[in-house]
């Protein structure tokens, strides 16, 4: 039972110093960005919109307990729901207005 955080550990660790290692591979060899501009666009955008989905997931099915005991109304309901959902539109407006 010990075992398995000092294993996560050790692959974090081990994790952490490939990406040195490709950082400094990259630096030396031309000076470059690690990742291409479109690329880490899409990556940001892609993780907001998990993260939204990971948030709706428990806010969602809180929102149907409460609704099926008559607690809340079903627009503050929508409006909980729907909460995350900025987190994608953020990044979609840091997209178009970046540099």
């Amino acid at each position: 039972m010990i075992e398995a955080p000092l294993e996560l550990g050790l692959a974090l660790n081990s994790f952490a110093e490939n990406a040195v290692v490709l950082q400094e591979q990259a630096a030396g060899g031309g000076g470059g960005p690690m990742i291409e501009r479109g690329a880490a666009a899409a990556l940001g955008i892609g993780l907001a919109a998990i993260g939204a989905g990971y948030a709706e997931r428990a806010i969602g099915a809180s929102v149907v307990g409460a609704l099926a005991e008559d607690s809340i109304s079903p627009g503050i309901g929508i409006l909980l729901t729907v909460l995350p959902e900025t987190l994608v539109i953020f990044a979609l407006v840091a997209l178009f207005v970046g540099p």
